[in-house]
């Protein structure tokens, strides 16, 4: 597939996908939410990781209320449901560990797009912002699946509800996002986290995402099940076996990823 909206470049088992439409702060329309689709389901089988990153100054802004084409026939249940789920579902559903690399604001879609990855990471002058009241709407775009099982209700509920900004750092603290990094420093951070993970064990990677998911709605004993089940898968691994003989040689692992 051709892209037009996006770049994805693949180098040394990493997926670099950006958002690119820095003249519209990376809003989504139509034709990008496909081709996010289709660049996530492709890094997944020909990669080891998968940053989602965006172009110019924003990380991406949502929606994109000023393309006319979209505008003069949004139906909002309709895109929802065949554009922005199959987008959601695809990063939700990507074997490969998945990094939200948020260079600038991330707001309405966007803030839940980033939402969207196993890890995210955002530039001290970025910021996420539920903007859907603001306009008469709700959180969505997985926003009121993401934000109260990071955040927790109460705060879920306020970024929801009065549509303020927060803060990278502020994400942060209160557990949103895995990380705000300085400025100057993002770019060489990110890069090297997606990298460490480009490297590692695989199958393990899949299986903590596997294994911490399911936590939320299992019982114990169905955890502990869980646990013993994909522990075995990982022990069987080669992975496994390199990853015990490095700790005896005092070496780093050379993993086979997959």
């Amino acid at each position: 597939m051709d892209y037009s909206t996006i770049s994805l470049t693949i180098d040394e088992g990493l997926a670099v996908l950006t958002l690119n439409r820095p003249e519209v702060m990376n809003a989504l329309n139509t034709q990008m939410r496909a081709e996010i689709t289709h660049a996530v389901r492709e890094a997944g089988q020909s990669a080891r990781a998968l940053v989602i990153t965006g172009a110019g100054r924003s990380f991406c802004s949502g929606q994109d209320l000023g393309d006319r084409a979209t505008a003069a026939n949004l139906d909002l249940e309709r895109t929802l449901r065949d554009e922005y789920t199959p987008m959601l579902q695809a990063i939700f559903d990507c074997p490969i560990p998945t990094i939200s690399a948020v260079n600038g604001p991330a707001a309405g879609a966007g803030a839940n797009l980033a939402l969207a990855a196993d890890v995210v990471i955002a530039s001290e002058s970025a910021y996420f912002l539920q903007a859907f009241t603001r306009i008469g709407l709700i959180p969505d775009a997985g926003g009121t699946y993401w934000l109260p099982r990071q955040v927790g209700f109460a705060k879920a509920m306020g970024a929801a509800l009065f549509a303020e900004k927060v803060t990278a750092t502020q994400a942060s603290d209160w557990g949103m996002i895995w990380e705000a990094v300085p400025d100057e420093a993002f770019a060489a951070h990110w890069m090297g986290r997606a990298m460490h993970l480009a490297k590692g064990p695989g199958v393990a990677y899949r299986n903590v995402k596997t294994a911490l998911r399911q936590g939320f709605s299992n019982s114990l004993e169905e955890q502990l099940a869980l646990e013993a089940r994909l522990q075995g898968e990982c022990g069987q691994t080669r992975d496994f076996k390199e990853g015990v003989l490095a700790f005896l040689q005092k070496r780093p692992a050379e993993y086979e990823g997959r």
